[in-house]
């Protein structure tokens, strides 16, 4: 089969390999749409992960099952399904809490195991969720709208009742807008995304969210003006910036992944006197189900962020140089 390939260490190749055997508990699936993320560069660079190389990205991803192994029940040949890519261990101290995504030792598929962007890919029968009728590239959303859903839960969106009378959310590339459109299903009245370019910004308005120029005398003035104020740039200066932006007893959610080196200045006064919300969020811990729920009403504007789908050959080259079109959001290879 065809699949792009991390051979080694920051080196992506287009190759011919040969389909893996079926263990049992597994399943085969026939990807139809696998979306690239920003963590398949840092798999790439070594950045993230244990540097499993050669290994298939890919962790968004959605397919049908081509073949089970002999001693799965669960699932059928034929059914549509999307994958959840996390692998944690079950037994260390964060799973035994619930907190799957903390993992000790946590693999996942596209990062220690091959992944998505191959014509198949051999996943555990329990990682796999039925789509239905939803469309292929709109089911392959579900992996990041989960990291979503794992944020807002994080930060107790919608928990005991509670919703933000308003939220702002720095950076409006893929997941900046799917947490943005997230809050606004929750019911949040107003959700502001900012950004710097103003043909993301432009597209955001069109998906229905209010806008804001990051660092702009405008935004400034609205120190403590908002309930929730979320992070998705990775940017260490912007997650610095949010806080005074946060209303009184508000929260701030980092959920951008800066550098492991990164510091900022946070006042400790502040957040005691303030009464604020510091939340850290990473990765899905099992939310699928959630994120496929969220699709089922509101797929057809979240597969708007879906600005290229296209087939494995023609995926390479945004894995080895950053887009420089601003239109350039969601990229998924595309089964022919």
């Amino acid at each position: 089969m065809h699949a792009i390939q991390f051979v080694e260490k920051g080196r992506a190749v287009l190759a011919e390999v040969p389909v893996a055997d079926l263990p049992p508990g597994h399943a085969l699936v026939r990807v139809k749409a696998s979306g690239l993320c920003h963590t398949d560069i840092d798999v790439l660079h070594a950045r993230y992960g244990d540097g499993a190389f050669p290994v298939i990205p890919g962790h968004e991803y959605a397919g049908e099952v081509a073949a089970v192994a002999a001693d799965v029940t669960g699932i059928k040949v034929g059914e549509r399904v999307a994958v959840d890519p996390n692998l944690p261990c079950g037994v260390c101290a964060s799973c035994r809490k619930g907190l799957t995504n903390l993992c000790s030792t946590l693999k996942a598929y596209g990062v220690s195991h091959n992944g998505g962007f191959a014509e198949f890919s051999v996943v555990h029968a329990d990682h796999l969720h039925r789509i239905g009728s939803m469309p292929y590239h709109v089911a392959a959303l579900a992996e990041p709208l989960a990291c979503v859903v794992n944020g807002m839960q994080s930060a107790g969106i919608g928990e005991s009742g509670i919703v933000p009378e308003n939220a702002l959310v720095f950076g409006a590339g893929p997941i900046g807008l799917l947490l943005a459109l997230s809050l606004k299903s929750r019911g949040i009245r107003t959700v502001t995304i900012a950004d710097t370019n103003e043909s993301r910004l432009a597209f955001a308005e069109d998906l229905g969210l209010e806008v804001a120029v990051s660092g702009s005398e405008a935004l400034l003035r609205q120190q403590k003006s908002f309930d929730f104020v979320a992070d998705a740039t990775g940017i260490a200066a912007v997650a610095e910036a949010m806080i005074p932006l946060v209303a009184d007893g508000g929260t701030a959610l980092f959920f951008g992944v800066c550098a492991p080196d990164a510091r900022i200045a946070v006042s400790p006064f502040e957040i005691f006197r303030r009464q604020l919300k510091l939340v850290g969020s990473h990765s899905l811990n099992r939310n699928i189900p959630q994120a496929l729920a969220i699709l089922e009403t509101d797929g057809d504007v979240m597969a708007r962020l879906v600005s290229h789908r296209l087939p494995l050959s023609e995926m390479l080259p945004f894995f080895t140089k950053k887009p420089s079109d601003p239109a350039t959001m969601k990229v998924q290879f595309a089964a022919e």
